[in-house]
């Protein structure tokens, strides 16, 4: 890792529409140094999908955010993304790549085992994600990961606790999800945090 790194990544919660998002995310994003945005979609319609990433998008990107969505590649196309997130290390993340490498960012994540990541990164995802692990798991998997790899990893914090813990442990990217939108603070306050936690590890 450099001096840069890591930077955060803002994910959403399910999201049925735009409009009652935006002003949170709007907030968040306002708030600090976030490198990328992944939207998550309550339903597999495609239409109705990108049509919620074509009315989040240009905020993010507006301000050199990367927007991925966890949808189908034809999605992230046809809404203006820059990427897909796609789920696993088999047949969908081949075709991600297919249809998206190297002009967009594909990622992968809901990888349960650590051959899963290897079989991620040698197929040619652009990240790793680890989330679904407990703080200790998850902790080791990222430092495991980022002592032999080159491929950027992206490990998710539950809390604002987790954060540093996760930058020193060689994260490249730390997400946040529940824990901006759900602070009673409100989003700005709990991406404030979060930068000044990840800027105390850059020291």
């Amino acid at each position: 890792m450099d001096a840069a790194a890591p930077r955060l990544v803002l994910a959403t919660p399910p999201l049925a529409d735009a409009a009652g998002f935006a002003p949170a995310l709007n907030e968040a994003l306002a708030a600090g140094d976030v490198a990328s945005l992944l939207i998550h979609f309550v339903g597999v319609d495609e239409r109705a999908n990108e049509a919620i990433a074509r009315a989040l998008a240009p905020a993010a990107q507006e301000k050199d955010v990367a927007v991925v969505v966890a949808a189908a590649p034809n999605v992230a196309l046809r809404a203006g993304a820059d990427g897909a997130h796609v789920s696993g290390c088999a047949d969908a993340l081949a075709e991600a790549i297919k249809k998206l490498s190297p002009r967009y960012i594909v990622g992968a994540g809901d990888l349960e085992t650590r051959d899963d990541a290897m079989r991620a990164g040698e197929a040619g995802a652009d990240y790793v994600m680890f989330s679904d692990l407990d703080r200790d798991a998850l902790i080791d998997r990222v430092a495991w990961w980022s002592e032999l790899f080159n491929t950027p990893c992206v490990a998710r914090a539950a809390t604002l606790d987790d954060v540093a813990p996760l930058a020193r442990a060689g994260a490249d990217f730390v997400l946040l999800d529940a824990a901006v939108w759900s602070d009673a603070r409100g989003p700005a306050a709990a991406v404030a945090e979060a930068q000044a936690r990840l800027k105390g590890e850059r020291k």
